[in-house]
C-alpha cells in the first residue's frame, strides 16, 4: 500500500526567488536570458542598463525559479543611481538565494571586493558564479574561486559563460534543487512578470543606447503610452522617449528624423519577434525637464524614490 501511494503521488513542487548581484557589466542580464531561454531583460554594452527588478521565470523539473535581475552595484552619485543601488540590495535581502556574479577576467577588483563585503550582511544561502570563463585560463579560474570562497562562505561555486551557455544548465539544475518547497507563484507559460509594455519600453531604450553610444547621457527614459491589439492580429504601440534638454531631443531625432527612424525599426523588429505579432511602433520624443527628480517616474520604473 505505501508503494502504491508513492506511485500515485505527484512530486513536491519547489519555488523561490534568486537574486543576481554583481558589478555593472558582469553579465547578469545575459545570464538571466540564458537561464530562461528567452529575452526578458535588455542587454547593452553600456553599463547601468537594468534599472528595476525585472524577473525571469524558469521551470526546471518540478521547480520554479524566479530570477531577480538587480541593477549593477556601483558607487552612486545621482539620485537615480542611489535608487538603483538601494533596489538591488533590497532584492538580495528579500530573495531565498543569492547568486554573486564575478567577471572572471576582472577578478576581485574594487567593485567586486565592495560587493563581497556587503554580502556578508545578507543571511540567505549564497552561490558564487564566475562568468566569462571562456576568456580566462583554467588555473586563474581555480585561484579566483579559492580566493572568493576564502572571503565569503558560499554554498556552491559555478563557472559559466552566459554568452555561450557553457555551465548554465548545471547552475539552473542546482538552483531548482535549492529553492524552498512550495507552490508555483506564476503560471507555467509566463516567462516574465515584467509587463509587455515595460519590456517594449526597455527594448526601445536599448536601441537608443546602441545607436547613440556616448552622445546621450543616462537622463533618458522610455514609456509605453498605448498598446492596442488590432483585429488583423497586429499590435499598435505608442512610446515616448523623454530627455531633459532640447539639445538631447535633437540628438535622438537625428538629421531629418533619420536616427529615430533607425531606433524605431530596430525596436519594432525585436518586439515583433517576442510577441509573435506584427508590430506598428510610433515613437515620440519629448523634453521633460528634471524627470530624474520626479518620484512618479521612479515608481513607473519599479524603483523607490530616494529622499535625498
Amino acid at each position: 500500500m505505501p508503494d502504491e501511494l508513492q506511485e500515485n503521488s505527484t512530486p513536491e513542487t519547489r519555488c523561490g526567488f534568486v537574486a543576481l548581484i554583481g558589478a555593472p557589466n558582469v553579465g547578469k542580464s545575459t545570464l538571466v536570458n540564458a537561464l530562461v531561454g528567452s529575452k526578458v531583460t535588455i542587454v547593452s554594452k553600456k553599463v547601468q542598463t537594468t534599472r528595476a527588478l525585472i524577473r525571469g521565470i524558469v521551470i526546471e523539473d518540478n521547480a520554479q525559479i524566479i530570477l531577480v535581475d538587480t541593477p549593477g552595484i556601483f558607487a552612486p552619485k545621482r539620485r537615480l543611481d542611489r535608487a538603483m543601488v538601494s533596489t538591488a540590495w533590497s532584492g538580495a535581502h528579500d530573495a531565498d538565494l543569492v547568486c554573486a556574479l564575478i567577471d572572471a577576467r576582472a577578478g576581485i577588483d574594487d567593485e567586486a571586493d565592495a560587493i563581497l563585503s556587503k554580502l556578508e550582511s545578507v543571511n540567505h544561502p549564497k552561490v558564487l558564479v564566475l562568468n566569462k570563463i571562456d576568456l580566462v585560463p583554467r588555473e586563474k579560474l581555480l585561484a579566483l574561486a579559492q580566493k572568493a570562497n576564502e572571503r565569503l562562505k558560499f554554498t556552491q561555486t559555478f563557472m559559466v559563460s552566459a554568452l555561450s551557455g557553457d555551465g548554465v544548465d548545471d547552475l539552473r539544475r542546482a538552483l531548482a534543487r535549492d529553492v524552498p518547497p512550495g507552490p508555483f507563484h506564476y503560471p507555467e507559460d509566463q516567462m516574465s512578470d515584467a509587463p509587455m509594455r515595460q519590456l517594449a519600453a526597455e527594448i526601445t531604450r536599448e536601441k537608443i543606447y546602441r545607436h547613440l553610444h556616448q552622445e546621450l547621457p543616462y537622463q533618458s527614459t522610455v514609456e509605453t503610452d498605448s498598446w492596442q491589439d488590432r483585429k488583423d492580429g497586429s499590435v499598435r504601440i505608442e512610446q515616448t522617449i523623454f530627455v531633459e534638454r532640447d539639445s538631447q531631443r535633437k540628438i535622438v531625432l537625428g538629421k531629418g528624423g533619420a536616427t529615430i527612424k533607425a531606433i524605431g525599426a530596430d525596436s519594432r523588429k525585436e518586439i515583433a519577434e517576442i510577441v509573435g505579432q506584427p508590430v506598428h511602433l510610433f515613437l515620440f520624443v519629448k523634453v521633460r525637464d528634471g524627470w530624474g527628480d520626479d518620484p512618479e517616474r521612479y515608481r513607473e520604473m519599479g524603483l523607490e524614490f530616494p529622499k535625498e
